[in-house]
């Protein structure tokens, strides 16, 4: 599988990238908001990719860090969201974002994505709430101690944890957000990222 490419930038468009590598082949990879972002103005560059093999066809999706490839690995894990989905929502939302509004439940946010209707987006804010409260519990049996986060904080952990943070760095970070005047989820988790 090819997981991470770099090379000279040969075009790029808000959906793609031509990328030659150092053996002179050139890979077309479907590009994230954050992938083109991270590309465009440069001559040369890198991204993180996943490789799609189907029936129809390979794909090659591209990503600005380790974290967005893997909320991509989560949001193509749920059920009806195949990779082109993914890239809209991470293309329509940033990482950040996509976690506040599946911590929060914020089915609006997550539906106002291009092609992303209510259900699906109710289905992604199940499952894969789910499976970060999942990942939560494992590390808090990994024998670490945790400290008390307030039940209402704990949307804000999720979140975070969503984007590869661990549970205290979470917590330290939200502690700081608090203390900086944040109070809803969503001003919560912004502060607490800047200060990552």
């Amino acid at each position: 599988m090819i997981g991470y490419i770099k090379g000279k930038i040969l075009s790029l468009t808000p959906e793609c990238a031509l990328i030659e590598t150092a053996g002179g082949i050139g890979f077309e990879v479907n590009c994230s908001g954050s992938a083109f972002s991270s590309l465009a103005g440069k001559s040369e560059g890198e991204l993180y990719t996943y490789l799609q093999v189907s029936e129809n066809g390979t794909a090659l999706y591209g990503f600005s860090s380790q974290e967005e490839k893997s909320m991509f690995l989560k949001l193509i894990s749920v059920s009806g969201v195949g990779p082109k989905m993914g890239i809209a929502v991470l293309s329509g939302l940033s990482s950040g974002e996509l976690a506040a509004a599946i911590a929060t439940q914020d089915v609006k946010r997550l539906s106002a994505v291009k092609g992303l209707g209510k259900k699906t987006a109710e289905r992604i804010i199940l499952e894969l709430r789910e499976k970060v409260s999942l990942n939560a519990s494992a590390a808090a049996e990994g024998g670490v101690p945790l400290p008390p986060v307030t039940s209402g904080d704990e949307d804000a952990v999720v979140a975070l944890m969503t984007l590869g943070f661990s549970r205290s760095e979470s917590e330290k970070a939200i502690s700081r957000a608090r203390a900086n005047g944040a109070s809803t989820v969503e001003d919560i988790i912004m502060l607490a990222l800047k200060g990552m």
